[in-house]
């Protein structure tokens, strides 16, 4: 997971939307904060659960917005959060955990990426991935088939 989201952060083109979904410790934030570290961010990637967006200029040109949902109670509150001004940015890779509570508002493009952990098994998870829309290229986790998410 974390080397997927190293690659993530370091390879994707902006604009990037990745719609994380999962329950409670499916690897959302882990995921989230290693493409930060393939973005560049150095410092500390708290999970923003309660500030709800995060935003990371680690260098000239390049931004991560990190936002987490779960607190939200209605699909329309992602509106007063600046999601139309976030979805739009074209400097941005933007990682959503807890997607699926922006209902329609989700952009066309996107990555749609389900965790989940994996039965007896608990430092496995199980990920699956699929493009919504024309997103930009995602590299494959390491060990799988790119053609076959």
């Amino acid at each position: 997971m974390e080397a997927w989201g190293r690659a993530i952060g370091s390879a994707a083109a902006a604009p990037l939307f990745l719609a994380l979904d999962g329950p409670l410790g499916a690897g959302k934030s882990v995921l989230a904060r290693s493409i930060a570290r393939g973005v560049g961010v150095t410092g500390p990637v708290p999970s923003p659960t309660y500030t709800l967006v995060q935003i990371y200029e680690p260098r000239e040109g390049r931004r991560l917005i990190h936002m987490d949902l779960y607190r939200l109670d209605h699909a329309d509150d992602v509106l007063e959060l600046g999601w139309d001004d976030i979805v739009a940015d074209p400097d941005a890779l933007v990682v959503v955990e807890w997607a699926a509570r922006a209902g329609p508002h989700l952009p066309r493009d996107r990555w749609s990426v389900a965790l989940g952990p994996v039965e007896g098994a608990p430092s496995l998870r199980h990920v699956e991935w699929h493009s919504v829309g024309r997103p930009p290229a995602l590299p494959a986790p390491a060990g799988t088939d790119p053609a076959v998410p």
